[in-house]
C-alpha cells in the first residue's frame, strides 16, 4: 500500500519490492501484465530500462525523504536517464496511479 502524505490518500496497490543486484536487473522483464507496483532501492545509479519488457510503464523518481521529483513513461525498449540520482524507483503499469511530481509517498 502506498500512502500519498501530499493529500493523505491511501493506494491499494501491492508494492514489490527489489532491493538487490539479481532483483533490480530482472524487474518487470518478461512480464505480461502486472497488478502491482515494483519498488526499488539501494540503487547505484537511477538510469533504468525496459528492454524485454511487453506493456508501457510509469516511473516515479523518489528523493531519500520520498518526494517525487521526477516521473516519465516508457514503452518497452526505451532507456531513461533521470536529472538526478534518486533514492527510490517506483515502476507501475502505464495510467495505474494518480501520483504528481512534488506528492511525498511513504510505502505501508
Amino acid at each position: 500500500m502506498i500512502l500519498n502524505k501530499t493529500n493523505n490518500e491511501q493506494i491499494n496497490i501491492k508494492i514489490i519490492r527489489a532491493d538487490n543486484f539479481l532483483k533490480h536487473f530482472k524487474g518487470l522483464m518478461g512480464k505480461k501484465d502486472i497488478d502491482f507496483a515494483m519498488l526499488f532501492s539501494n540503487l547505484k545509479d537511477s538510469s533504468i530500462h525496459t528492454s524485454f519488457m511487453r506493456f508501457e510503464i510509469d516511473v516515479y523518481f523518489l528523493d531519500e525523504n520520498g518526494t517525487v521529483y521526477e516521473k516519465t513513461s516508457l514503452k518497452p525498449w526505451k532507456f531513461y536517464r533521470p536529472k538526478k540520482q534518486a533514492k527510490y524507483i517506483l515502476e507501475t503499469k502505464k495510467d495505474e496511479l494518480k501520483i504528481k511530481v512534488g506528492d511525498k509517498l511513504e510505502f505501508i
